[in-house]
């Protein structure tokens, strides 16, 4: 088990805030530091924003890079779909109107192709994975008709994620806590987990990766209201916890052996290979603005979160991270 000691003391060391300071309510025009040693970063100011100023729309979901291309896919709660971003921040198009609602992505390729899986909590089609290329054209579609009848009920989707082989696991981390199982055509394969705080077990199973740092692959569960990420085999098989005293951990995104978790309650963390923690970022002093969607944008702060919820590695190190928050705001975090 980590020691939680670390989590308290890591802010003495981060550059957590602006080192100048920034008022309530105003957003600056200079890059904001934030992290430390190796994990030191700068928000780019206004990334993301768009060119006529209107708000990106309600925001509750995730965060997945083109390995390909580089563009940046932001999934919203909005009419529109997704936002496809270049890595300068502007706006190269939207896709899949239809998908709106996707509570969380994850982005392969499979056989040449970039295809994008999401779990679409709301929206036109509400409770469904999908699978979609990169212009939002839907290749699969994994629902209550197709799975059929699933312990625990098919309702509260939250996450999905797929295995080196393709299979597909997707979990109701709004509903009875299972996560399901299906092969790449969308065949159930089987169920594991269900709710509780004690192993196998989680209280709301929010986001899912496939973890590969330990030689098989395996499941990383964020166990939101559990306050830990956990791990199973792919057969559903509890290996243990990896790491406590989180913010209540929305998603992950792992490069190399560091994995960076969204907290909702306003701070993003990068853990080592071990679960220790070895870097806070954005970390917001204010509690009031903590894990609640309703905080005008003209009151968020570069480089401060108030309720992470998407974020995704490039290959650089660079990090992108969604708010949730109804207006919507997606944090560009360069590596230095």
């Amino acid at each position: 088990m980590k020691s939680a000691a670390l989590l308290f003391l890591l802010p003495a060391l981060a550059f957590a805030h602006p080192d100048h300071g920034t008022e309530p309510g105003k957003e600056i025009d200079a890059p904001v530091r934030t992290g430390n040693g190796a994990w030191s970063y700068e928000a780019i100011p206004h990334w993301g924003e768009l060119p006529d100023g209107k708000n990106l729309g309600p925001l509750h979901g995730g965060v997945v890079i083109d390995p390909k291309t580089g563009l940046i896919y932001v999934s919203t709660d909005a009419p529109h779909g997704i936002l496809v971003y270049q890595p300068d921040g502007k706006l190269e198009k939207t896709i899949a109107p239809e998908c709106s609602g996707f509570h969380a992505m994850a982005v392969r390729e499979e056989r040449g192709q970039t295809v994008i899986y999401g779990a679409q909590l709301s929206g036109p089609k509400p409770l469904r994975v999908c699978k979609i290329d990169t212009e939002g054209k839907i290749l699969l579609e994994i629902s209550q008709a197709t799975a059929g009848d699933v312990q625990g009920g098919w309702k509260g989707l939250t996450a999905v994620t797929v295995a080196p082989d393709g299979d597909i696991f997707c979990s109701m981390g709004y509903g009875a806590q299972f996560i399901h199982r299906f092969n790449e055509k969308g065949k159930h394969v089987k169920t594991f987990g269900g709710k509780g705080n004690g192993d196998g077990q989680t209280s709301c199973s929010h986001g899912m990766a496939i973890d590969t740092r330990f030689g098989e692959p395996r499941l990383l569960v964020c166990d939101r209201e559990n306050r830990r990420l956990v791990h199973f085999d792919l057969d559903g098989k509890w290996i243990g916890v990896h790491a406590t005293n989180l913010r209540r951990p929305c998603t992950v995104s792992i490069l190399g052996d560091a994995c960076a978790v969204a907290e909702l309650e306003a701070r993003v963390t990068i853990l080592d290979k071990t679960g220790t923690p070895v870097a806070f970022l954005g970390d917001n002093p204010d509690k009031k603005q903590w894990a609640t969607n309703q905080v005008p944008f003209d009151q968020l702060k570069t480089g401060i979160f108030s309720a992470p919820h998407g974020l995704s590695f490039d290959k650089d190190g660079n990090l992108y991270v969604q708010d949730w928050n109804v207006s919507g705001r997606v944090t560009k975090l360069k590596k230095l």
